[in-house]
């Protein structure tokens, strides 16, 4: 594993050359991101050695450089889930390799199911914790000292300082920001309404099918962590409405702007 990692960070810092400290993994209907991006050098990830090809739509499949907010970062255009069939330590990989070429922040979007009955579709919601209900954690197996501790503490798994900014940046811009705990599934199938209501009543606001192994292989390797969902769907009992994959991405567009909006600011005062 530490050899891959290594093979797999040397090629990238052969190919781009001068490495940022902050990353980005851009979620379902969230790549419009990659639109402000100063664009100095984007590899495909069927060049990179080791790294898994994304398979939903939505997902384009790129590592990209370049500066966004007058900052220098590295963004992963597609990500990698459970349910296309990837073990966790496949899905995690990227987040390794980030690591070992220097990132020290990491920035996670995703599109997701809102179960808090406050929130209405279109809401940007800021992650403040996360129930991981994944069957496998990436870090089960043998461990590596060289990647971080057996035992990673998740008292913070999502900074307090980012959070604070988040919410500093948001009010003065009079935009509407929700917080809330993410719940982990495997998917890939929506919930079912006793789903929603069992992850609302457990102390979930929003559900989806990624993020969370990326989040605790980034806090296991020491990373500071900004997580950010947009509500795409709202589930429970008294909700009828069936969810498609295509509305998911027709919703996160429309948010797009907000989440841009925020990470961007963001990025700049790092």
């Amino acid at each position: 594993m530490l050899e891959t990692i290594k093979n797999t960070a040397d090629y990238i810092r052969a190919a781009v050359g001068e490495m940022p400290d902050t990353a980005i993994i851009l979620g379902t209907g969230l790549g419009d991101l990659v639109n402000h991006i100063e664009i100095s050098k984007e590899l495909d990830y069927h060049q990179i050695p080791n790294f898994p090809v994304s398979t939903v739509e939505g997902h384009s499949g790129k590592l990209i450089f370049g500066r966004l907010g007058g900052r220098y970062i590295m963004a992963m255009q597609g990500r990698f889930h459970y349910y296309e069939g990837y073990d966790m330590k496949q899905v995690t990989f990227p987040v390794r390799v980030m690591k070992a070429l220097g990132v020290k922040t990491l920035f996670v979007s995703n599109a997701a199911g809102g179960m808090n009955k406050e929130f209405v579709v279109g809401d940007v919601m800021i992650i403040t914790d996360h129930i991981n209900l994944f069957p496998e954690n990436p870090l089960r197996g043998k461990n590596h000292e060289e990647l971080g501790p057996r035992f990673p503490a998740m008292t913070e798994a999502y900074s307090q300082r980012l959070i604070a900014m988040a919410d500093e940046i948001a009010a003065a811009d009079g935009i509407r920001l929700m917080h809330g705990v993410y719940v982990g599934t495997a998917g890939p199938t929506f919930e079912t309404p006793a789903e929603y209501e069992y992850f609302r009543i457990i102390g979930g606001d929003a559900v989806g099918m990624s993020t969370v192994p990326e989040v605790i292989v980034a806090n296991h390797a020491g990373m500071e962590v900004f997580g950010v969902s947009v509500i795409t769907d709202l589930g429970g009992k008294d909700i009828k409405e069936v969810p498609t994959h295509e509305e998911v991405q027709k919703a996160a567009v429309k948010a797009q702007p907000v989440m841009t909006h925020i990470i961007k600011e963001m990025v700049s005062r790092l």
